[in-house]
């Protein structure tokens, strides 16, 4: 990752990903695919437009940020960036789904990606983060560059 990459804090992070646990819990009761549509384009802004400008981190940094000291660590954006681009293939194929009347199709989409911001609002692991790390390091070395 570029030195030049910009940085996110982990608690605006953790905290987005427990608005989209609730979000897309509440699609797994209602099998609304207008809500996960919604979360489609919060997704889409987060992986396409940046953290910064994501509704979620908007929301925090404008309620939250300001009384919550400094964090002592940043995070590179590239991980976060990559997890929501995951979250909008999931929501998408949700959609799909829940549209089209395959709600099987609609529940195990949204259940998957209930699982990843669950695991990262509950215990600050991002899955997507981890994949995106993953990949990079199987490309690496796939040029022949050690990881």
């Amino acid at each position: 990752m570029a030195g030049s990459a910009p940085y996110v804090g982990p608690r605006g992070l953790r905290f987005a990903a427990t608005l989209t646990a609730i979000v897309l819990a509440v699609v797994l009761v209602t099998s609304s695919a207008v809500l996960l549509g919604v979360q489609a384009v919060v997704f889409a802004i987060g992986a396409f437009g940046g953290l910064r400008r994501a509704p979620y981190g908007l929301l925090f940094r404008h309620t939250l940020a300001s009384r919550l000291p400094k964090p002592t660590q940043l995070e590179p954006e590239q991980p976060p960036r990559f997890a929501q681009l995951v979250g909008l293939v999931f929501a998408l194929v949700g959609v799909i789904g829940y549209a089209t009347g395959l709600g099987w199709l609609g529940v195990i989409a949204t259940a998957l990606a209930f699982i990843a911001a669950f695991l990262n609002a509950a215990f600050g692991f991002c899955l997507g983060c981890e994949f995106y790390l993953l990949s990079r390091r199987v490309l690496t070395i796939r040029k022949g560059v050690p990881a």
